[in-house]
């Protein structure tokens, strides 16, 4: 497992079904009702990802062999930037792990070793660390008229312990949504049942799950 140092705080990892599946507004979400806890952003980029030179992508130019984490406000914040949105949600430290696929998880190992002995807690924005982060809490997001379902994420389904749906409350048809997300996941072939289902009116009794898994008082602030 990647825990990334012997004594640490807890650790919330928030992956997605797919892009814009509402992970970044989840770690918002989160950080919003947990003060002093900080987060790790994860942007995985290829030397030639669009197929032409390594600079037309957003970080091409910011990729070697090994990982690059750039910590604190100065380095990372960028308003609009799901790290400058990290900030305006109240983290007390940010993160950004920059690397290549094979990279990741030393990046997110030397992300953890910054992450104040202090912190409240840490939350990882990443689908595929779940397989290889200790953590206390798995996320996966997804939309209530989710599209697809990454192999990536289908991998982890079975280690996650909540799938959180945005765009839909419980009573607008749970059974109908839950079949859906379940259909995507076959498609994968991921066998077994989806982890417990909380829809968007339903984000404190997530954070009750957190509050026992990961020994947190929430803010009383609203979601």
């Amino acid at each position: 497992m990647l825990t990334g140092m012997k004594t640490r705080p807890p650790i919330i990892a928030v992956g997605g079904f797919s892009s814009n599946c509402g992970k970044t507004t989840t770690v918002c979400r989160l950080l919003e009702k947990l003060p002093g806890w900080e987060a790790i952003k994860i942007t995985k980029g290829h030397y030639r990802s669009c197929g032409k030179d390594p600079h037309a992508c957003c970080v091409s130019h910011l990729l070697e062999d090994a990982p690059i984490v750039k910590s604190g406000r100065d380095e990372n914040f960028s308003a609009g930037k799901d790290t400058g949105r990290y900030w305006e949600a109240g983290a007390a430290n940010v993160h950004w792990v920059i690397a290549t696929k094979s990279a990741v998880d030393d990046g997110v190992a030397m992300a953890l070793e910054r992450v104040s002995q202090d912190a409240a807690g840490v939350i990882v924005e990443g689908t595929s660390v779940i397989r290889t982060l200790d953590a206390e809490l798995s996320i996966v997001c997804a939309t209530a008229e989710q599209p697809e379902i990454k192999a990536s994420a289908a991998s982890v389904l079975a280690l996650a312990d909540a799938v959180l749906v945005f765009g839909s409350p419980r009573s607008a048809n749970a059974a109908a949504v839950e079949r859906r997300l379940a259909e995507l996941a076959t498609t994968r072939r991921f066998e077994g049942e989806l982890p417990t289902l909380y829809f968007d009116d339903e984000f404190d009794r997530l954070m009750e799950l957190i509050s026992l898994r990961c020994n947190v008082v929430p803010a009383i602030a609203s979601s």
